[in-house]
């Protein structure tokens, strides 16, 4: 029988915060692990991270603002049922989450899956607050907040430290500490839609020192959270 792995919903639900290249990261931590993960994709006005994947990985796409992308999504997770599927969320998702959100909520125990959540913040407020909404329609997922490392040092997210979010959150999740990339590598791989695997063969040797030091940062982090047979560490 084959291994159920989770469904990672990399979140955050406004442009910027970094979703994008948490998912890549992901993508690529999951693939060097040994286990089989599938992307869908639901920014499909700009699907970037799919374009980037879709030579390494299975993709589709679905757009999540209204109930034939939810039903969709879910009948991709069903299909699927022997790989980790990777959730990359759209901007705007966040109306689309209230309305139709439950229909993935009210499936999970059929599809045997876990919903895991890796939201994605910056040091601003709506980051939050956002969360907060998602987590009405989802309450009982295990949550793991990223605090980018583009926007600064951890002890620089006052706010969210700060909050009674977090400590809500870190009874079940982590707080994660997602490396900045240099710009120079950052811009290489959003420009030549690229994967990490692929950046890694094909990137300049001074850009492959910076990519495999950052990569080895991301896979500290993610060990942390996700083990080689998919089970979700609890604190």
């Amino acid at each position: 029988m084959d291994t159920v792995h989770p469904i990672y919903l990399v979140g955050g639900s406004k442009g910027g915060v970094g979703k994008s290249m948490v998912t890549l990261a992901l993508a690529d931590y999951l693939q060097r692990q040994g286990i089989h993960a599938v992307l869908l994709e639901t920014d499909t006005s700009n699907p970037d991270v799919m374009k980037a994947l879709r030579d390494d990985i299975k993709c589709a796409a679905y757009n999540l603002d209204d109930a034939d992308g939810w039903i969709g999504f879910v009948n991709f997770c069903d299909s699927h049922r022997g790989a980790a599927v990777i959730v990359n969320t759209a901007a705007r998702n966040q109306t689309g989450v209230t309305r139709y959100g439950g229909t993935l909520a009210r499936t999970l125990a059929e599809l045997q899956r876990q919903l895991v959540v890796l939201w994605v913040i910056n040091r601003q407020r709506d980051s939050l607050e956002l969360l907060h909404i998602f987590g009405q329609t989802f309450p009982d997922t295990l949550t793991h907040v990223v605090r980018n490392g583009y926007f600064g040092e951890p002890d620089k997210f006052t706010l969210y430290q700060e909050s009674q979010l977090r400590k809500a959150i870190e009874t079940k999740g982590r707080s994660l500490d997602f490396p900045d990339l240099a710009d120079r590598v950052a811009d290489e791989l959003r420009s030549q839609r690229i994967s990490i695997r692929k950046a890694a063969e094909v990137m300049q040797i001074g850009q492959r020192a910076e990519l495999f030091r950052w990569r080895e940062l991301c896979d500290a982090m993610f060990s942390k959270v996700i083990s080689i047979e998919g089970i979700i560490h609890e604190q």
